[in-house]
């Protein structure tokens, strides 16, 4: 087997995580296991990528880059229903 193959996830050098509440909202960037910044933009991560050495190719590569609670269109917290109706004062 080799090692592309491998049954086993990768581990993408770049991992992008959830969307954090803010103004603007954000995300937390992951360079080789260590937090370097937040990410409030597309952009942000291909600058954070390059600040360490990285050219990005392709963005939907799973093997460079993992997104996490999203991909690389989601920049805003998601609602659950019920916040939605705790908000309006309507069950």
């Amino acid at each position: 087997m080799t090692e592309s193959a491998s049954p086993y996830m990768s581990h993408p050098r770049i991992m992008v995580l959830g969307v954090q509440p803010g103004t603007p909202p954000f995300r937390i960037v992951e360079i080789d296991g260590q937090v370097v910044g937040e990410a409030k933009t597309l952009t942000d991560v291909l600058h954070a990528a390059a600040a360490f050495g990285i050219t990005v190719h392709d963005l939907d590569d799973p093997d460079v880059v993992r997104w996490v609670g999203g991909d690389k269109f989601t920049w805003t917290v998601r609602r659950s229903s019920r916040t939605r109706h705790d908000e309006s004062g309507r069950p």
